[in-house]
């Protein structure tokens, strides 16, 4: 039986997520894991109003906050050790991740 775990990082500062990518990539060749990804998914632009008071009365505002989110997927099949350090790492405050386990059964195997 296999594992797969599949990674789905996000983060607004583009080059500290794809600089986390390019390691696991590279992490995952030297190590002779298979990897499929990144896939990149489209930018997801967010806008937050902001207050000026706390009061509920009070209708003055800021201008919005607008920023954008990142996100690259990954998929690595077996090697679960590798896939458990990866995802165990400490990332920059900046980078959030997801990890994801899927245990696959051979196909000979009937339940």
């Amino acid at each position: 039986m296999t594992f797969v775990t599949r990674l789905t990082l996000q983060s607004g500062d583009r080059a500290a997520l794809d600089g986390i990518v390019d390691d696991i990539k590279t992490t995952a060749e030297r190590k002779g894991a298979a990897l499929k990804g990144p896939h990149s998914r489209p930018p997801e632009k967010f806008s937050v109003p902001q207050r000026c008071r706390l009061h509920a009365d009070d209708e003055r505002h800021f201008s919005s906050w607008e920023y954008t989110v990142f996100t690259r997927e990954l998929e690595i099949h077996g090697h679960d050790n590798l896939a458990r350090n990866i995802a165990s790492q400490n990332f920059p405050d900046s980078v959030h991740i997801e990890a994801e386990v899927e245990q696959i059964h051979g196909a000979g195997r009937g339940n």
